[in-house]
This record gives structure tokens, sequence and C-alpha cells, in this order.
């Protein structure tokens, strides 16, 4: 398996965010019980489908322990949409929640393993991987959902009872990689 295996330690990293500070996911190991990072980006439909959901779950488990950290690693230079100012833009239109990074050198989605936005990776209070996959069953239809995989982890990990689904597939658009010379 490509990136970080469940049951193991997730990369560390520093990412600039749109708030203009410097996010390091130590620290936020060292102040909540759980850490759901999901890579995102600003035009996906996919994203577009899941911004309510991911907000109502920021505000469903805040005050419970748990924070979600949006990271964009899509390569903005060939997709512009992607670009940080565009990604303030975009946080402050869709009234996220939550952090939103930038990954410009596209290190932490390698080192995670991400492949598809919207993508979640959920550790635990000491960096473990403890789920990784989709958010829910149903992206483009909420009333639909029959399946939360990532409410359902997030409840088991805060109750300190063994996840269930540890990992699904993900639905969504592919990361916008750098391209490499010839």
């Amino acid at each position: 398996m490509i990136g970080t295996a469940i049951g193991s330690h997730a990369p560390d990293f520093e990412l600039p965010g749109i708030d203009d500070r410097v996010h390091h996911l130590a620290r936020y190991l060292e102040d909540y019980r759980g850490v759901g990072v999901i890579f995102l980006c600003n035009r996906c439909p996919y994203v577009q489908s899941y911004l309510d959901r991911l907000n109502q779950i920021q505000t469903d488990f805040n005050d419970k322990g748990f924070t979600l950290i949006g990271i964009n690693s899509n390569d903005a230079s060939q997709y512009p949409e992607n670009s940080f100012e565009q990604m303030k833009s975009f946080a402050q239109e869709k009234d996220l929640n939550f952090p939103y990074l930038r990954d410009a050198t596209q290190d932490v989605a390698h080192c995670f393993g991400a492949t598809t936005t919207p993508e979640v990776f959920l550790l635990d209070g000491e960096g473990i991987l403890r789920y990784r996959g989709s958010i829910d069953d149903c992206p483009d239809r909420p009333e639909a959902v029959k399946v939360a995989y990532l409410r359902a982890a997030i409840a088991s990990l805060l109750s300190e009872e063994p996840i269930v689904i540890e990992s699904t597939e993900t639905i969504g658009s592919s990361l916008k990689w750098h391209q490499k010379g010839p």
C-alpha cells in the first residue's frame, strides 16, 4: 500500500493556512483527541457536495475534542483555481469552519498516500491513522446516505471503541499532480 497504513503514524507536517498562519499537525495532536485530515480542492464537484456535511461534522464534534483540517494539494500552476488566493475566496464563500491549508509541494499528499478529493484520514491523538476513505456512502445526495463512515469512525474514536470500518474506497476527483519534465 502506498502512503500511511491503518495503525501507523501519519506524517507530521507544517503548512500555510488561509489565515496566513503556519499550521503544524503536532500542535493539533496536542490539543485534540482526534484529527480528520481531508484532502480538498476548490472546484471538485464531490468536494462541493460534501461541504455542508463537513461543516456540520466540525460543528458537531469540535467541542468533543475533534477537528477537521482541509488540505489542498492540487497543482495550482496547471489549475489556477487552486491557488492560495482562490483558496481564501473559496473558504470565505463556502463558510468553512475548519482550517484550510496549502500543500504546494504535494509532499503531504504523497506521504499520506492521498489520491482523491475528497479523501479523509482520521488520526487519533497520538497521530495514528485509524480510518481512511470516504466521508459517507452517497456523495451526491446527502438525504440518501445510509452509512456515514467518517461520523461513525469519529464517534468510535472519541468514545475509545474500535472503529468497525477502518477503510473505504474514495469516490471523487483525482488529485492534480505536478507534471514531470520530459
